[in-house]
């Protein structure tokens, strides 16, 4: 009878970007709770430096960077391999969205959001593979349930997620004969500064999640999250859906979840849905998070287009 092999994080090095809050926070905490050392990377300078200072020089070294840079990525890597010696696992966490269909959103702001999601993702594995490699690792995508079901009036996010995913899929036959496995995550809502932010900038996205049923409109707590993401990395998966049911069961659902059939399921909520929010991108001027502006996520004039 087959049998999951089963392993642990203890005495690994984890490479996590998008560390500063949020799942890779999370993440990165409930792993050097598990033994792991691990090598953080964000933007956000004052929330990374928190992040290093709870977990200890011992256990974290930390890099303000932009995955959009493969140059701020290996310097990150280098930092961590000159700490601990080398990057056995890597979490390529960083994630940022934007607001508005494709006639709403600022163009800029869609730019940005594939460049971080999807360029920064094979930047962050550039720079880490040779270590990876040498010690036959892991690494884990952070895709999204929006690679199985988009969500209109995010066509980058769900670009990004769907390509990271194929990413995943590319590089795990690339790398799996020479003793590296490759993951990627879907996760459903998770209560992350970017759901936070797209609940407090778009009057209608509580409103749609309690137009879902059952499940598909509960926010996770980032523990629950970590929790599943330190068990994937641990045995390795091919893998990681939070929760692991019902995401699971979307991506089997996927061909016809991106049919006829599911275009004619989901016509009626979005055509109250995304007015609203085209409506909201107007009043605010911006197609993301004012937080993603002041930290130089997105350019300080991606707004709504004039």
């Amino acid at each position: 009878m087959f049998r999951r092999r089963q392993g642990s994080v203890a005495g690994k090095v984890v490479f996590i970007t998008g560390a500063a809050r949020g799942i890779g926070r999370a993440t990165a905490t409930a792993l050097v709770a598990n033994g792991a050392r691990v090598v953080l990377s964000d933007i956000d300078e004052q929330a990374l430096d928190e992040v290093a200072a709870s977990l200890g020089p011992d256990n974290a070294v930390a890099t303000v960077s932009d995955v959009t840079s493969l140059a701020d990525m290996q310097a990150a890597v280098d930092a961590g391999s000159a700490r601990f010696g080398g990057i056995d696992m890597v979490v390529a966490n960083a994630g940022i969205a934007s607001y508005g269909t494709v006639l709403a959103v600022d163009p800029a702001a869609f730019r940005r959001v594939i460049d971080v999601n999807v360029t920064g993702v094979f930047h962050t594995v550039r720079a880490a593979l040779p270590s990876v490699m040498e010690r036959r690792g892991y690494v884990l995508i952070v895709s999204s349930m929006a690679a199985y079901a988009p969500l209109g009036g995010m066509s980058s996010y769900n670009a990004s997620k769907a390509a990271v995913e194929h990413f995943a899929n590319a590089l795990r036959m690339e790398v799996g004969y020479r003793g590296v496995d490759v993951g990627s995550a879907h996760m459903s809502w998770i209560d992350t500064p970017l759901v936070q932010e797209a609940s407090a900038d778009l009057s209608a996205f509580d409103e749609l999640l309690s137009r879902l049923p059952g499940p598909l409109s509960r926010r996770l707590p980032v523990e629950q999250c970590a929790d599943a993401f330190v068990r994937g990395l641990a045995e390795r998966k091919h893998h990681v859906d939070v929760p692991a049911g019902w995401v699971e069961a979307m991506r089997w659902l996927k061909p016809v979840l991106n049919s006829a059939v599911g275009d004619r399921l989901t016509r009626g909520l979005v055509a109250q849905f995304l007015p609203a929010v085209d409506a909201d991108v107007a009043t605010l001027h911006r197609s993301t998070s004012a937080r993603n502006v002041a930290i130089g996520n997105v350019p300080p004039d991606a707004g709504a287009p004039s």
